[in-house]
């Protein structure tokens, strides 16, 4: 039997970094950690198979200090999701997200993401088997719509099949996605948003959490989607421009706003602590370039990170030495 219907708290999801592929890492997690205490954080997507079929409990690997953080999972047999969903929350995740969204050639192939957009009763047979595995949240992130099936209707009978599998929780890219023709890079930026549909599933789904995704880059625009939402979920305004963050946090929570060189000094333990275990530096600084994004000294502070960090021996030494021309020295 499905586990009880849990009513989540829509204050969880208020703010979020969506789940980014080669970006969201580890590294990455834990410095947007940094720049907003409270907003809940995404794993890259990993798959079901790579879990449970190929053993690569590594992917599963974070910080202590991320919480709260959400796993997402890509797949579409319930038995292994589940099995899947069993090995994040043991891992001590806080949500486990299901991908119904993203359109690449390579999920498609794997009949997960956006193409189960088309399989309603499929996903709530893997919502279910999740939900049975787990104490934790079971979440689906989905678009509105994806290739001809574009109409409301299409995206209400999904919603109500979620909520009948017990979903609580619905984080929705206020695009459809078209499965052929375009690239998944396309498919960010060419269907058009249409946030008004978002809003209308929210008034016609009071009980369910809606947070929305999608071309949504400053603080006003958060703002004005809370007004209508339960939650906004940013995808790589975060990424680029990080400090954003900060600026979201203070406005949402209160929070001081931080300087961006504090941020990166309380970032230096754990740089350190990442280069003792081998971590090459670069894969921790590629998440930091957009950090002084529209300051004076940005372009200079990305350079010296960009040309150094692959050099052996690199350490906090060139993060000081980006640092220095900004007048910030850690």
């Amino acid at each position: 039997m499905t586990a009880l219907p849990t009513y989540p708290d829509p204050a969880d999801w208020r703010l979020s970094v969506a789940p980014m592929m080669d970006w969201t890492d580890r590294h990455c997690r834990y410095f947007h950690r940094l720049l907003s205490p409270h907003a809940r954080l995404y794993t890259e997507m990993v798959t079901s198979a790579a879990l449970v079929r190929g053993k690569q409990l590594r992917l599963l690997e974070h910080s202590h200090e991320e919480h709260p953080v959400a796993l997402q999972l890509g797949g579409s047999e319930p038995g292994e999701l589940a099995e899947a969903a069993r090995l994040g929350a043991a891992a001590g995740y806080d949500e486990i997200n299901l991908n119904v969204g993203c359109p690449s050639d390579r999920v498609q192939s794997g009949r997960f993401g956006a193409c189960l957009m088309y399989e309603p009763a499929l996903v709530a047979d893997c919502v279910k088997a999740m939900r049975d595995a787990v104490a934790v949240p079971v979440t689906v992130k989905c678009r509105i719509g994806v290739d001809e099936q574009d109409d409301y209707a299409d995206l209400q009978h999904f919603t109500e099949t979620m909520l009948e599998a017990g979903v609580g929780v619905l984080v929705v890219h206020a695009r459809k996605a078209w499965l052929k023709g375009l690239s998944p890079k396309e498919n960010r930026e060419i269907p058009p948003l249409d946030y008004p549909r978002v809003h209308r599933l929210k008034r016609e789904f009071p009980e369910l959490v809606v947070a929305i995704n999608g071309g949504i880059t400053t603080v006003e625009q958060v703002e004005a989607q809370l007004a209508k939402l339960d939650g906004v979920m940013l995808g790589r305004a975060a990424y680029h421009d990080p400090y954003l963050l900060a600026r979201l946090e203070h406005a949402l929570y209160g929070t001081p706003l931080p300087g961006r060189d504090d941020v990166l000094r309380r970032l230096r333990p754990y740089v350190e602590a990442e280069l003792k275990r081998g971590t090459a530096l670069k894969h921790i600084t590629r998440h930091l370039l957009g950090l002084y994004q529209g300051e004076p000294g940005a372009r200079g502070f990305r350079r010296v990170l960009s040309e150094g960090a692959h050099l052996p021996g690199a350490g906090w030494a060139l993060i000081e030495q980006a640092m220095a021309p900004l007048g910030a020295v850690a």
